[in-house]
């Protein structure tokens, strides 16, 4: 389930938090407010009735007969309903468990079993009850009498009165509590923004500082003010951040080193190695007059074939030198592709061995030289590790913005491991081969030329087995 992004935010979410929480205590609040405004309302009403009731009876007491007769009951329910005033009290009288005896023919509504509890108590009893969908209070009080005190009560006094007036009271105020809830709720909403804010701004600053280090400001750091959780991030982060430069300073040293060491002991060797080269040569050609010994000639060529192969490695290390130093530039020209790739094959030898697709009198601007290394490398990728019996394709296909040349084999492919490191510099094919014609930086040079022309360098596997490797050039480099 994808939650909306207003809902995944930090800021919004401690918004919302703040106002349930506040919505809540609101609630919380007005819902005890309530239920002890309903309480006291109530009670209230019963302790007046209660208290009026016996205030009349009091006031009557000296009155009473010792044996009261049914009219005479009946003439003391009407004077204490009439003595109600606007209460509405309706009243009626039991003598020594008699039936009620009340001002009009038809006795007040009573709850059931409150007669049985009022026969045996001395106290006023009070009991709520419902009555034509509508809230009633009774009341039951007992009038003892002087000669037996605690004996059972001959008299008890019924009076049953509507609470239609309290209810109201009542529902006005859980109106009141519901409606002031929403201004609570909307209220709440600008301290949670500016609670939401203070709390987000360390966290923002970091976020930003992020940002920066991950583009590579490793020299950011982030303002830390006060003692809490956020602040202790924010030091930590900073440790984080020193750490992090001193780190990268120490390797782009010992990197920069390790560079300028390549590229001094290639120059140096450069030299040394020209001589050695025209020595060989001599030798290759005494060895090949048939004038040495057998031994001494398959010396000789082993030796020749070590020096070429280190002379092409000092040449691929000089290169790489160049580039890293930042000094390699492009000698654009426009040229035909296919002249081009057809040169690049003849010249080694390998049009014979590779096949061609490529539109004819394509033409567009690069550096001759530069794509001519690539075409090598790829070519000669293919032909190295692809087998004996491989067949390469070079095909090419353009459009307006862009020309891909590819190369392709249908050799055993490149290992799933290697495929992501196979442009890494010293990078063989063959890892089981300890010596190899290459130097393992022939596609690492060819990547760094292809990026010098604004292009880029891949290598797939295809379905059906084989390499692809793909370069792929804008037409208007830059």
């Amino acid at each position: 389930m994808i939650r909306p992004r207003f809902a995944r935010g930090l800021r919004a979410q401690l918004v919302l938090v703040f106002m349930l929480v506040s919505v809540l205590s609101a609630l919380i609040a007005a819902t005890i407010t309530f239920r002890q405004g309903r309480t006291a309302i109530v009670e209230r009403a019963q302790a007046d009735a209660v208290q009026d009731l016996r205030a009349h009876l009091t006031s009557r007491a000296p009155d009473l007969p010792a044996d009261p007769t049914e009219a005479y009951l009946r003439e003391l329910a009407l004077q204490l309903d009439g003595a109600a005033g606007t209460r509405g009290l309706r009243t009626a009288l039991s003598y020594r468990g008699g039936p009620l005896v009340a001002a009009v023919a038809q006795a007040p509504p009573l709850p059931a079993g409150l007669r049985a509890r009022a026969a045996s108590s001395t106290t006023a009893l009070v009991q709520r009850f419902h009555h034509a969908q509508e809230p009633w209070l009774a009341v039951a009080l007992p009038v003892t009498s002087a000669a037996r005190p605690h004996g059972p009560p001959p008299l008890v006094v019924y009076a049953s009165f509507s609470l239609a007036s309290q209810q109201q009271d009542v529902n006005t105020l859980a109106a009141a509590a519901r409606a002031g809830a929403l201004p609570v709720a909307l209220a709440s909403i600008v301290p949670a923004l500016l609670a939401a804010g203070r709390l987000l701004r360390p966290v923002r600053r970091l976020r930003t500082a992020t940002e920066r280090m991950a583009a590579g400001g490793l020299d950011t750091r982030v303002n830390v003010k006060g003692d809490d959780e956020l602040a202790d991030l924010g030091r930590t982060f900073n440790t984080m951040a020193a750490t992090l430069q001193s780190d990268a300073a120490a390797l782009r040293d010992m990197e920069t080193r390790a560079r300028r060491f390549a590229a001094d002991v290639s120059h140096e060797l450069r030299t040394p190695l020209a001589a050695m080269s025209a020595v060989t040569e001599v030798l290759d050609d005494g060895a090949a007059s048939g004038r040495l010994a057998p031994l001494t000639a398959e010396a000789l060529h082993l030796v020749s074939d070590e020096t070429r192969k280190l002379s092409r490695l000092v040449e691929d290390l000089i290169e790489v030198s160049r580039f890293d130093a930042g000094v390699a530039v492009l000698n654009l020209d426009e040229v035909d592709v296919g002249e081009l790739i057809g040169k690049t094959l003849a010249l080694r030898h390998w049009h014979d061995r590779v096949r061609t697709d490529v539109p004819p009198g394509l033409r567009t601007r690069l550096d001759p030289r530069r794509v001519d290394v690539i075409l090598a490398n790829l070519v000669g990728n293919a032909l190295r590790h692809g087998g004996t019996t491989v067949s390469v394709l070079v095909q090419v296909r353009a459009d307006t913005d862009q020309i891909a040349v590819t190369v392709s084999d249908d050799g055993p492919g490149i290992p799933a491991d290697l495929l992501p490191h196979v442009f890494d510099r010293f990078t063989k094919g063959d890892a089981a081969r300890t010596r190899t014609d290459g130097s393992g930086l022939g596609l690492a040079i060819a990547t760094e030329n292809a990026r010098l022309h604004g292009g880029t360098l891949t290598a797939t596997n295809a379905p059906r087995g084989g390499t692809v490797l793909t370069l792929t050039l804008p037409r208007n480099p830059p």
